[in-house]
């Protein structure tokens, strides 16, 4: 018997982390921060849902900051064991996690700076930079298909998933000295296979239990094949081009960056799009592209794509932030590849500031936007965003080309998990929105899953395990259900706000404006005497 809990990417894309409690150890898969809306993120800030001192190892499906990114937290709040993973998975997170502390510490300066003028008090960075290093003195490597002992009665097989540089599956089996080990097959984040850069996602089959990632449930992405994609990134290149402004793509640091980046250079080199000046605007990136230089070799390919960046002439690497600001100053054609991949920080949002009431400026986002984000309002065709308090107007060309995505779709989930099987117990759903996670689990109903033995668990549930069987206990959550897969209460303000000021430019004079304005300090009186009546009325 064994306890199974989803304490993040449960209802939701980000923040992965799951527990596992046996008689003898406790054991974490993943420990991602949350992304997306702010009530969602607000959840990196709170303490772990469990003692971190008692957790013995943890388990690593890969570097993405929504599985890895709450490492450090979790040394700080007291994890002394030891964090299994790829080797590859270990350097990217040598690179991923000090700079995620970086953008802590630097946020919250200037957080305090604005708090200090609010007579609010001070706060402090979820974790520094110092605290990344010491996390890493921390991680000890695996190979694939290679059983490794991670805790008493513990032990796990990676298997190469397919998704990024080092992505895994983790087969975890439970043993707790009584007839046949419990097996608990994780997913990780699984890739759609057929791609060059990146080997098809394997694994084992016949386990107890199956956990499978949903970001692509409810949806058929046919992935194509790598002529096909440069095909596709070159028509939008040109389309681009003969706009007559500056191409921008917000692309995530790790893997997404680099793989555009190859595909540029194999572009340019073939003649399939006229020489164009590329500049890498991510600190991380830069030193994350060395890690794909070392370790990026493609069987597919027979060589590694990502040797030749370093040495490209028309690749520029801006680390500096003056070399950033210096962009604003060129003229003409020419393509930024800049983090955050969902523009929800980093350099690119500099760039969406000074480039998205441009008509001749284009943005190209090349993957999956969760909910709330800044990338999931330009895709759904936002006319005016807020970024950084400011109103800007959406008149550049947005362009959507979601070919570089490292997520499975649907169909490809749904073939992965029947080839796991035969499953004896539960197939869990998880890191899928809701219309995702529903529309997985009647695809793989449709495959022969019995639907009493598909469960989507919600935050924090705890499940017990036996073999066959699993009983969902009960608990309280963190958020309601739902709540991190939809925009909250502040994205509602930001539409508000834009609203208001688009309708006081366009009232007829100021009389008009004074009068929407009376308006709605009215509406707001008549809010705060109903609270008002509400609290008397209230028994005591």
């Amino acid at each position: 018997m064994a306890e199974l809990s989803f304490h993040g990417a449960a209802g939701c894309v980000t923040g992965f982390c799951a527990r596992i409690v046996t008689g003898r150890a406790t054991v974490l898969v993943d420990c991602g921060m949350f992304q997306g809306p702010k009530s969602l993120k607000a959840l990196n800030y709170e303490p772990f849902p469990f003692d971190a001192r008692e957790v013995d190892a943890v388990l690593l499906t890969h570097a993405h900051i929504d599985h890895s990114g709450l490492l450090p937290k979790l040394m700080r709040a007291g994890f002394k064991g030891k964090i299994w993973s790829t080797g590859a998975t270990r350097d990217l997170c040598a690179v991923m996690l000090p700079d995620a502390g970086d953008i802590q510490e630097s946020e919250v300066r200037q957080l305090n700076r604005r708090n200090q003028r609010r007579g609010r008090p001070p706060v402090e960075p979820i974790y520094t930079v110092r605290d990344a290093h010491r996390t890493l003195e921390l991680f000890r490597t695996v190979k694939l298909q290679r059983e490794v002992e991670v805790a008493p009665g513990v032990t796990a097989v990676f298997w190469n998933a397919g998704h990024m540089l080092g992505s895994a599956s983790i087969e975890v089996r439970v043993d707790e000295g009584a007839g046949e080990p419990m097996t608990l097959l994780f997913s990780g984040d699984l890739g759609p296979g057929g791609r060059d850069f990146v080997a098809d996602p394997e694994g084992p089959s016949g386990v107890d239990h199956l956990i499978v990632e949903s970001t692509y449930g409810a949806r058929a992405r046919p992935t194509p094949d790598p002529a096909t994609r440069r095909r596709m990134l070159a028509e939008e290149l040109r389309e681009a081009r003969a706009a007559g402004g500056p191409l921008l793509i917000p692309a995530f640091a790790v893997e997404r960056s680099q793989e555009i980046l190859a595909d540029l250079e194999i572009l340019v080199e073939g003649g399939d799009i006229p020489p164009v000046d590329i500049f890498l605007d991510s600190p991380l990136a830069i030193e994350a592209t060395e890690v794909f230089r070392r370790r990026g070799f493609s069987h597919a390919m027979g060589r590694n794509p990502y040797e030749g960046l370093r040495s490209s002439g028309r690749l520029k690497f801006l680390k500096d932030p003056a070399d950033s600001d210096g962009l604003e100053r060129l003229a003409g054609w020419h393509v930024i590849v800049a983090a955050s991949g969902m523009c929800e920080a980093g350099r690119v949002r500099k760039h969406l500031k000074r480039l998205l009431w441009r008509r001749d400026a284009t943005v190209l986002i090349p993957g999956f936007q969760a909910a709330g984000t800044l990338g999931r309002f330009l895709v759904e065709g936002a006319s005016r965003v807020r970024i950084q308090g400011e109103d800007i107007a959406v008149r550049a060309r947005i362009r959507s080309l979601d070919i570089y995505s490292g997520h499975a779709d649907a169909e490809a989930l749904a073939a992965w998990a029947k080839a796991r099987g035969p499953v004896a117990g539960m197939t869990f759903l998880a890191h899928g929105e809701p219309e995702s996670l529903e529309g997985l689990r009647g695809r793989l109903a449709g495959e022969g899953f019995a639907a009493d033995r598909l469960a989507i668990p919600a935050l924090d549930d705890r499940y017990v395990l036996q073999r066959t069987d699993a009983e969902l206990q009960p608990g309280a959550p963190r958020l309601p259900a739902g709540a991190g897969a939809r925009p909250d209460w502040h994205n509602a303000r930001s539409a508000l706000l834009l609203d208001l000021n688009e309708r006081l430019e366009a009232a007829a004079d100021d009389a008009a404006r004074e009068a929407l304005l009376a308006r709605l300090a009215a509406a707001l009186e008549q809010v705060d005497q109903g609270q008002g009546a509400a609290s008397r009325g209230a028994p005591g």
